[in-house]
């Protein structure tokens, strides 16, 4: 089974989604399950992970109903307030629903580099394992000293850091990156998706070339057995289709073994969130 493990439904809201910038301007419109079936199809994919834009739990609650609706959409990453004193009542709230896998926070947008480490988010995250909840990873590089400390501290949680923690593929910008990706991956529970990384280059100009030397230090630091396809579709529309987001993980890891393949692109998603 081939899984997109990374993307997004919203109805646009020009104040909701303030971060589509006038260079996005592409994807400032509505994206919902009749957009992306179709596409998915084409592309030869059986299902995908839905995962949060926007940090309210009407947005958990906006797809998962879409779930329950599109049986192709295997799983939700939701938003709860994990810095919230009422944490448990919120994941109690979720528990039954089979379609919500685990939850995400932009910590990527948290000015503290450090938030991760706040004893409420902490406290907030000891919480999830009873319930079989995952945790995505959302950072930029600047934050990944904290996310090292911050996925030692819970060694039998899952975890998977999304687009490999969005590296500035535009500007060159690798060792410090990769020095903090080869610590983090040494923890067995963390998982990295393959997404976001067109992204991540020059919208315009990007080429595979450029991009498979971020690929190849998360393929060898975490191995085929955990790193997964995503697309992060709608967003990786202002640079590229979507075939080409696919092509670029397919033709990258076309040297692997069927089954290591297979496993980046869906098995390990399968696993993971328990689909």
């Amino acid at each position: 089974m081939t899984i997109d493990s990374h993307q997004h439904f919203w109805k646009y809201n020009p104040k909701k989604h303030a971060w589509i910038n006038d260079e996005m301007a592409v994807i400032r419109k509505d994206f919902l399950p009749t957009d992306l079936e179709p596409v998915l199809a084409e592309n030869g994919v059986d299902g995908c992970v839905a995962v949060q834009a926007d940090q309210t739990l009407a947005e958990t609650d906006f797809l998962l109903e879409l779930a329950h609706e599109h049986d192709f959409i295997k799983g939700v990453v939701g938003w709860v307030d994990l810095r919230s004193k009422s944490i448990e009542h919120l994941l109690e709230k979720y528990a039954d629903d089979k379609k919500l896998k685990g939850y995400r926070h932009i910590v990527q947008g948290e000015e503290d580099p450090n938030f991760l480490l706040r004893p409420d988010f902490l406290n907030g995250i000891s919480k999830l394992e009873p319930y079989g909840a995952v945790y995505d990873i959302l950072v930029f590089p600047h934050q990944l000293g904290a996310t090292l400390e911050f996925v030692k501290k819970f060694p039998n949680q899952k975890f998977v850091i999304d687009h490999i923690a969005k590296p500035y593929i535009k500007d060159s910008f690798f060792d410090g990156w990769a020095v903090l990706m080869k610590e983090i991956a040494k923890q067995e529970n963390v998982y990295c998706k393959l997404s976001g990384m067109i992204t991540e280059a020059d919208y315009n100009s990007w080429t595979p070339e450029q991009i498979h030397p971020y690929m190849e230090l998360v393929l060898e630091a975490f191995g085929p057995k955990r790193c997964m396809y995503g697309s992060d579709w709608p967003v990786c529309l202002v640079a590229g289709k979507y075939s080409e987001v696919k092509n670029l993980t397919t033709n990258f890891i076309n040297t692997l073994s069927a089954t290591e393949q297979q496993a980046i692109m869906g098995g390990n998603a399968v696993s993971f969130y328990n689909l």
